[in-house]
């Protein structure tokens, strides 16, 4: 019992002194966002855009796949800000909704990708042996493996299969569960490496140490001392990856093996009607394809700032974090 109150208590005192605070937390951050990096405040506020965009979609007047919601493939109007498509469908409405969709996509597979990276680069890195072996050999061999031959393969294997209690069709379907997950196993297992690296160094630490003499178990450590020194980079891979998850569903979605027909997607618009009437209609392509790139060029930049701000070593001067 002393032991356990002991090492209780060296948690406790270690919680306060090892990764002491910046003042105003958050808002802090906020502040150097403001002030330092103007290119990633730039891409928060393409973020939020989107983000708001995909939470209000059911806002716009015209439905995503409502027929004759204006003349066939009429260029941008008041009533229309992009134009209409090949069936009279409001282009801005199916470029809001496909929003929803990339906002949603990336959320689930950088939640998933995340879940992955944290769980194998943690055991590896604080076990080591041959654990860290085994995981290590098994993640460059996934490494060594095209990313999106991986993702067509899955997809082409599993997509006729449908899971009991999960919709045939929509954002909830099957074949959108399972985009998200090969997604996030893609992401999450090259993440692993940088988690890993990261888990290495906070453990040769001093107060790891220490709470390991004292008798502390691995969950104790690895939960009170380590977890919560690796969210920076667990921060930062998230920010980065959400850009990657909605390029590649895009580029599945412009293959056909992406989100299904009846679902508006950027990659889906820009496969469809966009490549069979660019010459005569080119607002088909130009509104996917820019919000797109706005989208990718938002979280990259976003995640570029926030790099800088929270990883110490860049910080021109600043202390270190893990004391």
């Amino acid at each position: 019992m002393a032991r356990e109150q002991t090492a209780l208590a060296l948690d406790l005192d270690l919680a306060t002194k090892r990764a002491p605070r910046r003042p105003g937390g958050f808002v802090d951050v906020l502040q150097r966002l403001l002030r330092e990096k103007p290119l990633g405040l730039a891409g928060a506020v393409i973020v939020l855009v989107i983000a708001i965009a995909a939470i209000g979609a059911s806002l716009v007047p015209y439905g995503p796949n409502e027929l004759g919601a204006g003349s066939r493939l009429a260029g941008p109007t008041l009533a229309h800000p992009i134009g209409t498509d090949n069936l009279g469908r409001d282009v801005f409405a199916r470029i809001v909704y496909g929003a929803r969709v990339s906002m949603w996509v990336g959320m689930l597979s950088v939640l998933t990708s995340m879940l992955l990276a944290v769980t194998v680069g943690t055991l590896s890195g604080y076990f080591g042996g041959w654990l860290d072996m085994v995981l290590q050999r098994a993640v460059d061999a996934f490494i060594a493996f095209p990313g999106l031959i991986f993702l067509l393969a899955v997809i082409a294997i599993f997509r006729d299969s449908h899971a009991p209690g999960l919709p045939k069709e929509g954002i909830l379907s099957t074949q959108v569960i399972l985009l998200v997950i090969s997604i996030g196993i893609l992401l999450g297992v090259g993440s692993s490496r940088i988690i890993r690296s990261t888990v290495l160094a906070v453990t040769g630490l001093t107060y790891v140490e220490a709470s390991r003499a004292l008798g502390c178990g691995h969950a104790r450590i690895i939960f009170v001392h380590v977890l919560p020194n690796i969210l920076p980079p667990v921060i930062t891979l998230a920010t980065l990856g959400f850009g990657t998850a909605i390029l590649l569903e895009a580029s599945l979605s412009f293959l056909g093996f992406g989100v299904p027909p009846n679902v508006p997607s950027w990659g889906g618009m820009l496969n469809r009607e966009a490549r069979a009437f660019m010459t005569q209609a080119p607002w088909l392509a130009l509104g996917p394809g820019i919000a797109l790139s706005l989208a990718v060029f938002g979280f990259n930049m976003l995640g570029d700032a926030l790099r800088d701000l929270l990883d110490p070593r860049l910080r021109g001067g600043g202390r270190a974090q893990f004391q």
